[in-house]
């Protein structure tokens, strides 16, 4: 495995901007896996990752994964509900005290691996916006609220705490009637197959296997990584999906 500092250099020397676009979710600390599914994906500067949520806990470096991910200027975060409740912690305790050496004592605490935690990186978990999207997708947490005319809520209308638990777009039989493909993830997969693998969901018509990310109503991403040991990515632009596992790539 490529050292990770010159990993990042190479990175920061690669600005193109005709790379490939990844998403995944839930990764949960889990480092190392991550690592290598940036090897197995030859990820480097010219592409694009986007991750769903939960990056933190769970996991043994929650802090450790949260700090890499906030280095890669390819790479875009949004906040799951483990990082909304982080965030909910860390706000009761700013209300409650000005000793603010005291709080980030405490913040590490919340961590397996807390002592790498500093300020810089309680900001950046602050700033976290809870959906990103592209021009036939949207990736949120948790899922997208739909009204009663099988319309999707637009992400910007919807509550963050409906983006980060709401558990019902999960049902196989939620099929907004959205332009765009839904990506999320938020509950295992393994729930709802029994396996550990990206769950797509075609619109009606489309031939199987399709590599258009606009044929599906929505992809699930959540592989339970913390406790299946499989981690996995999908490509936006081919819909082509990577994993590795704790055994074997």
């Amino acid at each position: 495995m490529m050292p990770l500092r010159n990993y990042l250099a190479k990175q920061r020397q690669m600005c193109y901007n005709d790379g490939m676009q990844y998403c995944l979710s839930d990764p949960h600390g889990c480092y190392d896996l991550f690592c290598r599914l940036l090897e197995k994906i030859r990820f480097d500067g010219g592409d694009t990752l986007y991750v769903l949520g939960d990056f933190i806990d769970k996991g043994p470096d929650s802090v450790r994964l949260a700090r890499l991910l906030f280095s890669m200027p390819n790479v875009t975060c949004i906040a799951g509900n483990h990082e909304y409740d982080f965030l909910k912690y860390y706000d009761g305790l700013m209300r409650q005290t000005q000793d603010y050496d005291g709080v980030l004592q405490k913040l590490r605490a919340y961590f397996r691996d807390g002592a790498l935690l500093d300020w810089e990186t309680v900001d950046q978990m602050e700033s976290l916006p809870y959906f990103v999207q592209g021009a036939q997708w949207i990736g949120v947490h948790a899922g997208l609220p739909v009204r009663a005319d099988n319309l999707i809520v637009p992400p910007e209308d919807a509550a963050p705490e409906q983006l980060v638990y709401d558990r019902r777009f999960k049902d196989a039989d939620l099929l907004p009637a959205c332009g765009k493909c839904i990506l999320y993830g938020h509950t295992p997969v393994r729930y709802l197959t029994g396996k550990d693998a990206i769950l797509f969901y075609p619109r009606k018509g489309v031939a199987p296997g399709s590599r258009r990310i606009g044929d599906y109503h929505k992809i699930h991403l959540d592989m339970m990584t913390s406790l299946s040991g499989v981690m996995g990515c999908v490509c936006l632009d081919t819909c082509e999906c990577f994993y590795v596992s704790v055994k074997k790539s």
